[in-house]
């Protein structure tokens, strides 16, 4: 019930890996399909960027203001900084305090005058101002880390490499929100560079005991998640896509006329072998270099296929393999007979 400046950069961290959900399982996939030419109705989904741009924006952003009011000289508190998000974020739809702007519209009178409110993907949150400035202002002051780099023990050297007098940097050591925003700038390059797989995790209750299901609890995570709208994303558009090379490759033994070589294009191949197998038309879609496949049973029709055919060259390979060499000892034996009846004829 109580958030302060540790859930905040918590749930900015959560912010952002929701952003990147989105990027690459909802806009990322709308986008595919315009890219290949498919015939598409666009799917309206909820982005939360402007929350995101809420929190980190360098000049607007609540972090920003945060960092420049732990700069500043005079007297600063955790009230002036909320007075300065009053000013600044009055207007954003996504932000609400009793001072703002948005207060004629809240109805909420449990909103106290030293909190503020976001809007999350998730649901709105409450965060008390109390402790913001020092929590944010809490530094390692370089004396500090100096003496501890200076420790004989290789462990603790470690941990304070920016005490070597090597690296001295006189500039005012980042804050902790600054930090924080820059290790989130490095999670998401690095998830940006990866093909992720995402598992959802639905929590039935907040008891965390077995055997209870809490439905409203279940349909707000549902709902607030972005679960509705990829699974109308994904059931509106294709469960599966291969450019046309590997799919002609790995596919080609189902059908006489491309196995073992095509020749021609990979995407009339692939033609030719969906037509062969009698393919629903309405099952598959040609995009400008991939093959779009709506359900999955057609992939498993196709995987199935492909095992059974797998199966059927083994024997027949097996087959011609035992064939020879019996032809071949049979042939010895015979060139062996003639050899002994030859020498045998000769001293009768």
């Amino acid at each position: 019930q109580d958030n302060s400046f540790e859930q905040f950069i918590i749930n900015y961290c959560n912010e952002k890996l929701q952003q990147i959900f989105i990027e690459l399982t909802l806009k990322e996939e709308q986008e595919e399909y315009i890219r290949e030419g498919i015939e598409w109705t666009h799917i309206e989904y909820f982005n939360n960027a402007i929350i995101c741009d809420l929190i980190e924006n360098n000049q607007t952003g609540i972090l920003a203001m945060l960092d420049e009011e732990c700069l500043r000289p005079g007297t600063v508190t955790d009230d002036t900084f909320l007075e300065k998000l009053n000013q600044v974020c009055a207007t954003h739809q996504h932000f609400e305090s009793r001072l703002s702007k948005c207060s004629r519209f809240l109805n909420d009178t449990s909103l106290p005058h030293s909190c503020f409110r976001i809007q999350h993907y998730a649901g709105k949150v409450m965060y008390q101002v109390e402790g913001f400035v020092d929590k944010n202002n809490d530094l390692l002051y370089r004396d500090l880390s100096q003496a501890m780099w200076k420790a004989n023990h290789s462990l603790i050297k470690a941990l304070f490499p920016e005490g070597n007098p090597a690296k001295i940097n006189l500039k005012r050591p980042p804050t902790a929100g600054s930090q924080f925003k820059a290790s989130v700038a490095t999670l998401m390059k690095n998830l940006q560079t990866k093909n992720p797989n995402y598992i959802r995790c639905i929590k039935p209750n907040d008891k965390k005991a077995a055997h209870i299901f809490n439905e409203a609890l279940v349909c707000h995570q549902i709902r607030y998640l972005g679960l509705l709208e990829n699974v109308r994303v994904r059931r509106a558009g294709y469960a599966f896509r291969q450019p046309y090379e590997p799919c002609l490759e790995r596919y080609k033994m189902l059908c006489k006329q491309t196995w073992p070589h095509w020749r021609g294009p990979a995407r009339a191949g692939v033609e030719v072998l969906f037509n062969e197998l009698g393919i629903p038309e309405e099952e598959f879609s040609f995009g400008r270099s991939k093959i779009f496949i709506r359900n999955p049973r057609t992939l498993f029709k196709l995987e199935d296929l492909r095992k059974q055919r797998l199966e059927d060259l083994a024997t027949l390979i097996g087959k011609i393999y035992r064939g020879w060499k019996c032809r071949t000892r049979f042939l010895l034996m015979k060139k062996c007979q003639i050899v002994i009846a030859s020498w045998y004829r000769r001293y009768a």
